[in-house]
C-alpha cells in the first residue's frame, strides 16, 4: 500500500453542584425544542483545532514537536504494547431539561460500548472486510469512570450541571461553569467528557494532545451517548465518542481532511481517501487511486453511521499507544490510582 502524502496536516443538581449558570454569548437560549441527532456524522474537531492554531501560536510549535516524537516512537517499536492501560474518565452532564440530564445507566453503557471498541471485541468487527481483517487489533486501552475526584474524595466519576442554554456551539463554553457549563477536572489526570445539547449538526469534537489544558477533552451530543436511554440511530451504539477520543489520542480524519488526495492522516495502513464517507457505502468505494478495495469507510476515523465504522487498524493502534507514551503519559501514571 503507497504511503500517503504528508502535505497537509474533530432537573437534578450537580453530584458536587448544580449550577443556574449564565450561558455565553454564542450558547443558544430560547425555549424551542433542541434539535434531533443529524442523519449525517458531524465531527467538528478540525474546526476547532484550526481554531486553536490561531489563538495559541504555542499549539502550533506544541504540535510540530509532537508529531516527529509520535513518528519517532512509532520508528522505535518492533511490536505493539502488551501492557493494558485504563483512562481516567469523568463525564460532566450538562443539561436544561430532564431528558438532557442522561442516566448513571446510559453513562455506563458508553463506557461498556468504548471498551468493545478499543479492545476489538466489538462483535460487528465480522463486517471487516478479509483483505483488512488482520490489521483489527486490541488497542490495549481501556476506559472506567474515575473513582477518586481531583481532592481525594470518592466519586462516581459523573457531575451534573444545571444550565440555561438550550444548545453548546463548538467552542468549548460547554467546559466553562462561567459560560453555563462545567469546568474541566485536571487533563494531565482525567479524560474529561462533556456530554449535553450542541447546535450546529454537531454529534462532537475534541482537542487534539498538545492544546490549552482548561479545554482539554471530548464533547459529544447527549443524543449520540451511549447505547441506552436517549441514545438514538443512526449514532445510538456509542461510536461517536469512539470516534472523538480517537482525535483525543491524536488520529486523523481517514482521508486527511482535504478533497484532492493529497491529505494523509499519518498512518500508513489506511488507504488515501478523498472524501469523508457517510451513511452505509457498500464495499468497495474506490477514490483517489485506491482500487480494488478503495476507502476504509468502516474505520472508526470515517463518518459513516454507527453500526457501519466498526475497526481501528494496527498503525492507528501504534499512533494511540505513541501519544500514551508520550503527550499523555500523566494519565497512565494515574490512572491505578484514580479508577481504583
Amino acid at each position: 500500500m503507497a504511503k500517503k502524502s504528508t502535505r497537509s496536516a474533530k432537573a437534578k443538581k450537580s453530584t458536587r453542584s448544580a449550577k443556574s449558570a449564565t450561558p455565553s454569548r454564542a450558547a443558544e437560549t430560547s425555549a424551542a425544542a433542541p434539535t434531533p441527532p443529524p442523519m449525517h456524522r458531524t465531527c467538528g474537531t478540525m474546526e476547532v483545532h484550526n481554531r486553536l492554531l490561531e489563538l495559541h501560536p504555542e499549539y502550533r510549535a506544541a504540535l510540530g514537536r509532537l508529531e516527529m516524537a509520535t513518528s519517532a516512537r512509532i520508528a522505535a517499536r518492533t511490536a505493539l504494547t502488551a501492557t493494558k492501560v485504563t483512562i481516567p474518565v469523568v463525564v460532566h452532564v450538562v443539561f436544561r431539561t430532564n431528558e438532557e440530564n442522561i442516566s448513571d445507566q446510559q453513562v455506563q453503557s458508553e463506557i461498556d460500548a468504548l471498551n468493545k471498541d478499543y479492545s476489538a471485541t466489538n462483535p460487528d468487527k465480522s463486517h471487516v472486510p478479509s483483505v483488512w481483517s488482520g490489521l483489527v487489533v486490541d488497542t490495549m486501552i481501556r476506559f472506567a469512570l474515575a473513582k477518586k475526584d481531583p481532592s481525594g474524595k470518592p466519586t462516581n466519576g459523573i457531575t451534573r450541571t444545571q444550565t440555561t442554554a438550550t444548545t453548546f456551539p463548538q467552542d468549548d463554553s460547554v467546559k466553562s461553569s462561567a459560560q453555563g457549563g462545567q469546568d474541566a477536572w485536571p487533563s494531565d489526570k482525567y479524560l474529561n467528557i462533556w456530554v449535553c445539547s450542541l447546535g450546529g449538526g454537531l454529534l462532537g469534537y475534541a482537542q487534539f494532545p498538545g492544546g490549552p489544558a482548561t479545554t482539554d477533552g471530548v464533547v459529544i451530543l447527549n443524543k449520540a451517548f451511549g447505547t441506552v436511554g436517549s441514545a438514538a440511530p443512526p449514532f445510538g451504539l456509542g461510536r461517536s465518542a469512539t470516534h472523538e477520543i480517537g482525535h483525543w489520542l491524536n488520529l486523523r480524519h481517514i482521508w486527511g481532511d482535504t478533497e484532492d488526495c493529497s491529505g494523509t492522516d499519518f498512518v500508513d495502513d489506511t488507504p488515501n481517501a478523498q472524501l469523508p464517507n457517510f451513511g452505509k457505502p457498500v464495499f468497495p468505494h474506490v477514490s483517489c487511486s485506491n482500487g480494488p478495495n478503495g476507502d476504509m469507510f468502516m474505520n472508526y476515523m470515517d463518518y459513516v453511521d454507527d453500526d457501519t465504522m466498526v475497526m481501528f487498524t494496527a498503525g492507528q493502534v501504534a499512533r494511540m499507544q505513541a501519544t500514551l507514551a508520550g503527550p499523555r503519559s500523566s494519565i497512565v501514571t494515574m490512572a491505578a490510582a484514580l479508577t481504583s
